[in-house]
């Protein structure tokens, strides 16, 4: 029987339950007054007040003459919690696990969510449609891969606790856990010393905060340098269209680079090798030993899960940016 089927008694509660666990009630929080709650939903003042009854004789709610009515427990709220993983298939070209960047993010985050007793969901949204009747049956929600064509609409409608992994949005509306290059790009630069040296940046075309403070950040550790270095950038499509080299090909014929950083497809490495064999290759990676900007995911982890924890213990905590630190590997 769905929601919208069942009694219109066990409706509201539904309704009430997802708007307390939204809200980030806890035991001994004041809920709303009957009259509060006719104001704001659809239900009648005796279908209210059966609910409200129902919850007390259960044990749920308290109520009080004079002070109010207070949550006594959350049935909402388990021992353990539901953590679900969500990234956009649009941007992942050819689903997470042929992306070997996601790969590792993904298997790094089970890791820490199962290791600490907690239940993992993985799934997919696209640019036009979120999954938000999946999430609300989940405590939280990590999600990856937005660009300027996600709508994101959905977002304000779950009652899961939303954050984001390798994204943030305008505005902090949510817990943001990004990533930060600057410093692993300025080691990079003073690895130079006092030579001059052709950098080609290759910028994804996937509009993101997160692609745009990359490029911020590679192009301001390149202006600080003792030494003017040369720096050329390009777009390339590194996820969904990786066969379509011409564009990287040739502006690696022209510019002639020292190093070709930024965000490198695998496969683009014999290219890259077959046209100038002794540059430097720089990609972004997870947990790797090879030459590049790396970030250690179990390091991550360790600092992402204990706040996406306490953030659920208390939603109520005004949303920020947190940033983990990569590391440039020579």
């Amino acid at each position: 029987m769905t929601i919208e089927s069942s009694p219109r008694h066990l409706q509201l509660r539904d309704t009430l339950f997802r708007r307390w666990k939204t809200l980030g009630l806890g035991a001994g929080d004041r809920i709303e007054s009957q009259n509060e709650i006719v104001r704001f939903c659809d239900f009648s003042l005796i279908t209210v007040v059966k609910t409200l009854k129902d919850l007390e004789s259960e044990g749920i709610i308290r109520r009080q003459v004079g002070k109010g009515s207070f949550l006594v427990q959350t049935p909402w709220a388990e021992a353990h919690w539901r953590i679900g993983f969500f990234y956009n298939r649009d941007t992942v070209g050819g689903g997470i696990f042929d992306n070997e960047f996601y790969t590792r993010l993904v298997m790094a985050f089970e890791k820490g969510v199962v290791s600490d007793g907690h239940e993992f969901i993985m799934g997919s949204f696209t640019h036009q449609r979120m999954p938000v009747g999946m999430w609300d049956a989940l405590d939280a929600v990590v999600l990856t891969g937005f660009t300027g064509e996600t709508r994101l609409e959905a977002l304000g409608e779950t009652s899961s606790q939303v954050s984001l992994i390798d994204a943030s949005l305008d505005g902090d509306r949510f817990h943001s856990y990004r990533l930060d290059y600057g410093p692993a790009f300025a080691e990079m630069f003073r690895e130079s010393g006092a030579r001059r040296r052709t950098y080609l940046y290759l910028d994804s075309k996937f509009s993101s905060n997160e692609q745009a403070a990359r490029l911020d950040a590679f192009r301001h550790a390149g202006a600080g340098t003792k030494v003017d270095q040369r720096l050329e950038i390009i777009a390339v499509n590194q996820e969904t269209d990786v066969g379509n080299t011409d564009a990287l090909k040739a502006a690696i014929e022209q510019v002639r680079p020292d190093v070709v950083c930024g965000h490198i497809h695998q496969a683009w490495r014999p290219l890259i090798r077959s046209i100038v064999p002794d540059a430097a290759i720089y990609p972004f990676l997870l947990d790797s030993a090879a030459p590049g900007f790396v970030v250690d995911t179990a390091g991550w982890m360790r600092t992402i899960l204990p706040m996406i924890y306490a953030h659920l213990g208390d939603r109520q905590r005004p949303p920020a940016i947190h940033t983990y630190p990569a590391r440039f590997r020579p």
